[in-house]
């Protein structure tokens, strides 16, 4: 098995660790998926109190940025007029910003702008017909793109180019498991795993002075050694196709991604950006991964017939 370790360890997370503190465990559901939290109780910490913060700091997010909630608003961005400019809640704005930031990086491979491809293909709330007619996936992509969109971060609003969806599955999922964290932190919570979906964030380390160790899935029939990683201070994100198919599409060819790739796995500070990342680097092909190397993204990426590991990822990796 191969161990990938932070290339920087916290001192301060050491600092009145007590290794008598109690683990408390909390779970539900959201986003479609299940969320759980892992976390050291610090003195008089009520966990009663804990999980209706969670819950409703995940229903504020879900309200901003739903693409299944019709009266999310980002469905009410979806639906506003040709020319309209959109004013932003901050999340909301964070996220658009940062996805527009990865969709220029990356050319496209990650694109905020394929909500109009996500329901052709049948990944959105409506069932549809798959594959969809060749002729209607050329009229989506002309009317998505990350390339039309303008987004103002001074007045933080954005600008409906005319019938364009906006689709965040790729990036939501990771920004809910980093605010989660960051409300544990606001509530002198300092040691936590947090994981929605399957997209993982640890702060500080267990009471034992252990980090939090996390094993990543394999695919079925690939045969690499199995990694497992210490979450301090880092987040881990990991799409494929091997649970539901190819539904990862390439925003650029409105068709499921070309190239093999099995699954991807991101590591980094924040789940937002390793959500993204695993998106982009799943589709993108080489230019995707050369974007990532030159921007130190440690990255695991399997494919039928080879295992790549990014520098940055490498230098974690101990035996």
């Amino acid at each position: 098995m191969l161990i990938a370790v932070p290339t920087a360890i916290d001192p301060a997370a050491f600092v009145g660790l007590d290794p008598t503190a109690p683990i408390v465990d909390l779970d539900g559901e959201t986003m479609g998926t299940t969320w759980s939290v892992r976390f050291v109780a610090p003195p008089r910490c009520d966990p009663v109190t804990v999980r209706a913060a969670i819950l409703a700091r995940l229903e504020d997010i879900v309200a901003e940025m739903s693409h299944w909630e019709p009266d999310s608003h980002l469905s009410r961005f979806n639906r506003a007029a040709a020319g309209a400019w959109v004013s932003l809640p901050p999340d909301f704005a964070h996220v658009v910003a940062r996805g527009l930031d990865i969709a220029a990086t990356t050319d496209g491979a990650f694109d905020p702008a394929v909500g109009r491809l996500i329901d052709l293909w049948g990944f959105g709330p409506v069932a549809a017909i798959v594959p969809p007619d060749p002729v209607a996936i050329d009229l989506a992509i002309r009317a998505s793109g990350w390339r039309q969109l303008r987004y103002d971060p001074a007045a933080r609003r954005l600008r409906q180019p005319g019938g364009l969806s906006l689709d965040l599955s790729g990036i939501a999922k990771g920004f809910a498991v980093d605010a989660v964290a960051d409300l544990l932190m606001q509530s002198d919570i300092r040691h936590a795993l947090v994981e929605i979906g399957g997209e993982l964030t640890g702060r500080g380390v267990r009471p034992d002075g252990e980090p939090w160790w996390v094993d990543l899935e394999l695919p079925p029939g690939v045969e690499v050694r199995p990694l497992r990683v210490a979450l301090h201070g880092l987040a881990v994100a990991t799409s494929g196709n091997y649970r539901r198919g190819d539904h990862n599409l390439d925003p650029r060819t409105g068709r499921p991604a070309a190239g093999g790739v099995r699954s991807v796995s991101v590591l980094h500070p924040s789940a937002m950006i390793a959500d993204a990342w695993a998106t982009a680097l799943t589709v993108g092909g080489r230019p995707a991964v050369a974007a990532a190397e030159a921007l130190g993204i440690a990255a695991r990426i399997l494919a039928d017939d080879r295992e790549l590991v990014t520098p940055a990822l490498a230098a974690m990796l101990e035996d």
